[in-house]
């Protein structure tokens, strides 16, 4: 019998990626469609600038927690960071950047895992909806 595989815990990402201010925070479940990671985590910025600022301020929180990251690419270019955490893999896109390469679509086998109970979750989409008014 195989034992029903766990989701890693999400909640220092949820955490370090709203803390920026990330927009549009999506998180994959990508274990059964590839084996480079469990789960994807898909969010934007608004500038380039604000893409590296979110990209530095995970990095450091999650450091904090002791979670270290394998490798780190396109922080300073601002147009798409990744931040490999090995099981949990972290894209930060510049918003245009992110529709032009649509990782959604691209991973549309993978299924989306819901992120409504971190509360930093439900706050950002409070605020998102506050901001449409």
């Amino acid at each position: 019998m195989t034992e029903a595989k766990t989701e890693p815990d999400l909640k220092p990402f949820v955490q370090a990626i709203l803390g920026r201010k990330a927009m549009d925070l999506v998180a994959l479940d990508v274990a059964r469609v590839t084996d480079v990671a469990d789960v994807f985590m898909i969010c934007s910025g608004r500038s380039s600038r604000q893409v590296s600022a979110i990209a530095e301020y995970v990095e450091s929180e999650l450091k904090k927690a002791g979670i270290r990251p394998l490798s780190v690419e396109g922080v300073k270019d601002g147009q798409w960071a990744l931040i490999d955490y090995g099981y949990v893999i972290v894209h930060i896109f510049y918003d245009p950047v992110r529709r032009f390469y649509d990782l959604e679509s691209l991973w549309a086998d993978a299924r989306r895992i819901d992120l409504s109970a971190y509360p930093q979750f439900q706050q950002t989409a409070e605020e998102s909806d506050d901001s449409d008014e």
